[in-house]
């Protein structure tokens, strides 16, 4: 069964390196009432596509990554393909728009990592 994994700034680097596919990467807080419906989202996703990777970082205990990635709000999504960063990720939190937007973010050239 495919879930949403917890990652911390330690392992994050390495752990994304090492993914083959897509993976997502989520800011999230849990003060952050958007975050917990991003949260059923993405367990929701994970179940329909156990091909994809998905990473959740606490914000506000990785303040690190959180000023790495520049995140101004939560929360935040970014792609990865292959282990290399692809770009950041906009989409409403429902599973078909999500499922577009990755897409569409694959369909365009990968930007510079933040």
């Amino acid at each position: 069964m495919a879930t949403v994994n917890a990652l911390e700034q330690f392992e994050f680097h390495q752990t994304l390196e090492s993914t083959a596919g897509i993976a997502i990467v989520f800011f999230s807080s849990k003060e952050c009432m958007s975050c917990r419906h991003w949260d059923n989202v993405l367990e929701q996703f994970s179940k329909q596509r156990p091909d994809v990777s998905i990473y959740k970082i606490d914000a506000g205990l990785d303040q690190a990554l959180t000023e790495e990635f520049d995140v101004f709000h939560l929360p935040s999504f970014f792609l990865y393909c292959n282990g290399k960063y692809h770009s950041a990720l906009q989409s409403e939190a429902n599973l078909k728009a999500l499922e577009l937007s990755i897409k569409q973010a694959l369909e365009s050239p990968a930007e510079e990592m933040p």
